[in-house]
């Protein structure tokens, strides 16, 4: 990870509001929490997924009534037109469906697209600054949920009146669900629709190619996606099972090596037992162990893929982000696990 301390935690519960992960980071060995390591060698890297431009069409009528990811029945009296993003996601999916431009403040972890990078924050992981937030005047907040975003600031904001939609992907289904809520929200309906209309048909083609290159070579390996570890405990993240990280992995076609479903914690033990053949790190600016690193991990020798050096860097930010680049990622995801598979263009 980097110099600046970053918590541990934020890519284990943006994943589960898939959310990093909605775009953190875990540590790596050398420091608590966060330690600066030699990148890999950079992982085979898809170009970007092209979005389908929707033809312009009329916003939908306003004042409108949504429910979002938490079940709350949420009322926009009209289009927005001052947005508070509190998570990566979300961010992402503003700009991406149109809406940028309506976007007056983000948490400290949206950064893309730069026009993002460069607006306030008002939030970090562990708290909403709510004055900020207020004096802003926003008439839509988009928060996080599973905890990424602190419930009683939501109850905040909500009891002055201001509208907050709650949304987290636990699912690739999830994630076309959530950008087609936003769109809903702003008024960008045919816009987000358009979105994952492309979404999800790059999502199947690279899908299927995966899955015919792993018929192709007759197996199907046992593979871990190693998420984060803290050396001075030792705690090892992956996928947990039934999780949005699972999902993505599993559309290689290989058999993803997961913990309790509960949790992203996986013991040593079970990964041990588990022995995966394949280690794909998923490495951004703040988490980029080498090969050697890995290795070097306690208890971690005994594992066929670092016996056999199959360890596989990528890129991680499109994989556990639940945002427009999913398609991006799993394209990256691929291209870590099969080198020399052909993929169909982006649409």
């Amino acid at each position: 990870m980097s110099p600046s301390p970053r918590p541990s935690f934020r890519v284990l519960l943006v994943l589960l509001s898939l959310v990093a992960i909605l775009g953190g980071a875990c540590s790596s060995a050398g420091a608590s929490p966060s330690v600066a390591l030699a990148s890999p060698t950079p992982s085979p890297t898809a170009a970007a997924t092209a979005v389908p431009t929707a033809s312009p069409t009329a916003a939908p009528a306003f004042p409108v009534s949504l429910t979002d990811d938490e079940g709350t029945a949420v009322k926009l009296d009209a289009e927005p037109q001052k947005i508070v993003a509190l998570t990566p996601a979300a961010t992402e999916t503003l700009f991406a469906i149109g809406a940028g431009d309506r976007v007056v403040a983000t948490d400290d972890g949206s950064d893309y697209p730069a026009e993002a990078a460069a607006l306030p924050d008002v939030a970090t992981f562990a708290s909403v600054d709510v004055e900020k937030v207020v004096g802003l005047a926003p008439d839509l907040v988009v928060a996080g949920g599973l905890g990424f975003t602190p419930a009683d600031s939501i109850a905040k904001l909500r009891s002055l009146g201001i509208p907050v939609l709650v949304t987290y992907a636990s699912s690739i289904d999830g994630v076309y669900k959530d950008i087609e809520l936003l769109g809903d929200a702003t008024g960008q309906s045919a816009e987000a629709d358009a979105i994952t209309a492309g979404m999800r048909s790059d999502m199947d083609g690279v899908a299927t190619a995966a899955s015919a290159a792993a018929a192709a070579s007759g197996s199907k390996p046992r593979v871990f996606y190693d998420v984060g570890y803290l050396p001075d405990t030792g705690q090892i993240y992956g996928p947990a099972k039934g999780s949005f990280l699972e999902e993505m992995v599993s559309k290689l076609g290989v058999d993803v090596i997961t913990s309790d479903p509960t949790t992203y914690e996986i013991p040593l033990e079970q990964l041990i037992e588990r022995d995966p053949q394949v280690i794909v790190v998923g490495v951004n600016a703040f988490y980029k162990p080498t090969a050697d690193e890995i290795a070097k991990r306690n208890g971690w020798g005994v594992l066929t893929a670092v016996k056999n050096g199959d360890i596989r860097p990528v890129n991680d930010t499109e994989i556990t982000r639940p945002g427009p680049r999913l398609p991006t990622g799993l394209r990256n995801l691929t291209l870590a696990m099969y080198p020399d598979i052909t993929l169909p263009p982006a649409p």
